[in-house]
């Protein structure tokens, strides 16, 4: 998943005479690591669910947590980045991030799946700080005309670390997984730890360079000129904007828990019958299909109207679905993993269409919007459930519900009444 912003809020540098490149690749830096360790997420959920002998339930409390970090402290970084400004809240995003990642040291040490849980909300508390102070920069960092093609350029780089992410992950925390499973107590704990210690390392000399690094100092500016703004008092009020929230609710929600499940699916006799390693390399294909589609969806969006791109793009992912749960080998393997490449342009599809003619309330919808990715939380977790009372295939309905609610909001919903 990518981060967004919304071009039509006003962000002045204060110091416009300095140097915007450092700040360019420290946001390059920034989402790169943000979405790989989001996505890291899928090769951690069939791990601990080996290690602690989990149902499909109880593993995706990693999403449950990971994802409810952005209900829960959405809000609260708002209101950090007020008082320490955009860099502070940066630095402070990397130093959370990294002390998250430390505590799976002693999590895996000590096999407490608790620990495990606390520290992956610590983790994302860090990263959606991150993504509450960096996104402004996107919009600072040169002239209004060319945010669109920097905002393309941060989530390709954020794409990158999804794309990465699923390999790193197999090949160093997978691998450790025995073919035949006898005794979780057996297996290597330290598959775990020494990775994300390595993360948390790596997360702790970013910040160091980032607090050394002179950044343009920014502030927001309200505005108000949007043609279509009727003040209706509250961004609550805005019924497209609501419709907007529960699409990103359903859009997240849906690309991560078929994200989290494509190692378990692929592992099935009836799909690929892959080892836990092989089938956790193809997780890529999935993530790196969202890469391609963002690299080249600004040409698209200029071309097409964004509801229509929208809604084609999400009964493509439907009709993918269906085909994936009435299939089987490979056909059943890639018509999963080309979601992917539809989920490109969804998240900023539906955020640039939900806060269209918000006026002077831009700021509060970008909030909601964001709280709205709590659905990368429920929708895996109710996935999980359905799979345990059913299977993997059957559950597919879920996110194909989600799916179906995108294209009404693409061909109807995002209207302004």
């Amino acid at each position: 998943m990518a981060s967004n912003i919304n071009n039509s809020t006003s962000f002045t540098p204060e110091n416009s005479g300095q140097s915007n490149g450092i700040a360019l690749y420290s946001l390059m830096t920034l989402f790169f690591m943000m979405g790989f360790i989001t996505c890291l997420n899928d090769i951690l959920i069939p791990y601990l669910k080996a290690i602690f002998a989990l149902n499909y339930t109880q593993a995706n409390f990693i999403n449950l947590c990971f994802f409810g970090a952005y209900f829960v402290m959405s809000i609260p970084s708002g209101y950090i980045i007020d008082k320490i400004g955009y860099k502070g809240g940066m630095v402070l995003g990397f130093v959370v991030a990294a002390l998250g990642c430390f505590l799976f040291f002693p999590a895996a040490e000590y096999r407490i799946y608790g620990l495990f849980l606390a520290a992956l909300f610590i983790l994302a508390s860090g990263i959606t700080l991150l993504q509450v102070a960096g996104n402004p920069y996107v919009a600072v960092l040169g002239s209004p005309e060319t945010a669109s093609s920097r905002l393309t350029l941060t989530q390709a780089f954020n794409s990158v670390g999804t794309t990465i992410a699923p390999y790193f992950g197999s090949v160093l925390i997978l691998a450790n997984l025995p073919s035949e499973l006898k005794d979780p107590a057996t297996i290597d704990v330290g598959a775990v730890q020494l990775p994300y210690v390595f993360i948390g390392i790596t997360l702790v000399l970013i910040a160091g360079i980032l607090f050394l690094v002179k950044l343009p100092a920014i502030h927001a500016s309200s505005n108000t000129s949007d043609e279509a703004f009727d003040d209706k008092g509250s961004a609550f009020k805005y019924k497209h904007l609501m419709l907007g929230a529960l699409g990103i609710f359903c859009y997240v929600g849906a690309e991560v828990a078929i994200g989290s499940h494509i190692v378990s699916y692929l592992q099935l006799p009836e799909v690929m019958g892959y080892t836990a390693t092989k089938a956790g390399s193809f997780v890529s294909y999935y993530w790196g299909g969202a890469m391609v589609g963002r690299f080249i969806g600004s040409y698209i969006l200029r071309k097409f109207k964004p509801g229509n791109v929208l809604a084609f793009n999400a009964a493509i992912s439907a009709l993918l679905l269906i085909v994936t749960i009435f299939s089987t080998g490979t056909m059943a393997m890639w018509s999963i993993l080309l979601i992917g490449l539809m989920n490109s342009l969804m998240f900023s599809t539906i955020f640039t269409l939900a806060v269209k003619g918000l006026g002077k309330y831009i700021d509060q919808g970008s909030g909601i919007l964001c709280t709205a990715i709590v659905g990368g939380a429920i929708i895996p977790f109710l996935y999980g459930l359905m799979s345990d009372v059913f299977n993997l295939k059957v559950a597919l309905i879920l996110p194909l519900v989600c799916y179906l609610y995108i294209i009404y909001y693409g061909k109807n919903g995002y209207k302004i009444k």
